[in-house]
């Protein structure tokens, strides 16, 4: 039961991590028009007009098959009623809050090297780590060419997966992992870090140094793939992620962002529209969750609902947008930033 529960959840993770306009519905492919074994050809085809070898071409798709799970899998995402009071306690319980630590422990030398070479704190490092794989326990035993094949073939995102086909093929060319070690999620996110090709050839990392970044096997390529992510995408190692705040009674919720905005382009809009200094927020009654005033320091933030304005208020800070940037999903991001205050504040 927890391996089903597991691989849900990995499932799920991988599909949020999806750039929102990737997950854009359009009709599936009709099997009456061409069969999997032609599309293959197809893909064949394109990848030898893009350059890829003829030997690389034939060991890729030498055993691919059509994985009709990883459709019903796709078509068939739980729909699941949460608020963070039940969604935290199961993303987020003691267990997995005394291993971070003591992966913290174990790999504090090499966390500690590589937080400082990319201006991270570890301890987002390992909670994204802990949240993408279960600490690379559950990375999805998916053949990726098989998995993005399938998707690009049932058509609903054929674009995007297409141009993930084509990503993992260069990861391939590049020689950071053989084709019989590429596994993954039904959606093709791989590694302890989840990636999907596209991210791992924008922020994959070698971490030791060795020519290769094996994102699969090698924990220093993790950390530093991880870090080297949330480095490019704006990460700032002086402030955290968020404060969870209290707000006044009549409090005008317009100051907030929407909870749905439509997309990460305007949810960005938003939050600079709406973003105002800690001393304004101070000024329209927002105070720290205990009630005690805001820290009296030069810092923005902008005010996020992840449940709806019923629900629970924090205060974001700019490492919200880059963990917004991993995954567009305001219960991920809480669950991110819930699990490394746990890890640096909780005994």
């Amino acid at each position: 039961m927890k391996k089903h529960l597991a691989a849900s959840i990995l499932a799920l993770s991988s599909v949020l991590a999806l750039p929102l306009s990737a997950q854009t519905a359009a009709e599936p492919h009709s099997s009456k028009k061409m069969t999997f074994e032609q599309y293959i050809e197809g893909l064949k085809q394109e990848a030898r007009e893009k350059g890829f070898s003829e030997q690389l071409i034939a060991t890729s798709f030498a055993d691919v098959s059509y994985h009709k799970r990883a459709v019903k899998a796709d078509r068939n995402q739980p729909e699941v009623v949460e608020t963070l009071e039940t969604y935290l306690p199961k993303r987020v319980p003691d267990w997995k809050v005394n291993k971070a630590k003591d992966m913290m422990k174990k790999y504090h030398k090499e966390l500690t090297a590589v937080g400082k070479q990319y201006g991270v704190q570890p301890r987002f490092i390992v909670s994204l780590w802990a949240l993408e794989s279960n600490f690379g326990k559950i990375t999805g035993n998916f053949d990726v060419i098989s998995a993005l094949s399938t998707m690009a073939y049932d058509g609903r995102r054929e674009a995007f997966f297409k141009g993930q086909v084509f990503d993992a093929l260069t990861i391939l060319q590049q020689g950071h992992i053989k084709k019989a070690d590429m596994k993954g999620s039904w959606a093709g996110a791989m590694g302890h870090n989840q990636f999907m090709p596209s991210s791992f050839l924008s922020f994959a990392a070698d971490g030791d140094g060795d020519g290769k970044k094996d994102i699969w096997n090698n924990t220093s390529d993790v950390f530093a793939s991880i870090a080297n992510y949330l480095s490019q995408v704006g990460w700032n190692n002086d402030i955290t992620w968020a404060r969870q705040v209290k707000l006044p009674q009549g409090f005008d919720n317009s100051l907030a962002i929407p909870q749905r905005t439509g997309g990460r382009k305007p949810w960005l809009q938003h939050w600079s529209r709406t973003e105002m200094s800690l001393s304004d927020w101070q000024k329209v009654g927002v105070r720290r969750y205990d009630g005690s005033d805001l820290p009296n320091v030069d810092m923005k933030a902008a005010l996020v609902f992840p449940d709806g304005e019923q629900g629970r208020a924090y205060l974001a800070y700019d490492n919200y947008k880059s963990l917004m940037h991993w995954n567009t999903s305001y219960y991920f991001v809480t669950s991110v930033g819930h699990l490394a205050d746990r890890i640096k504040f909780s005994r």
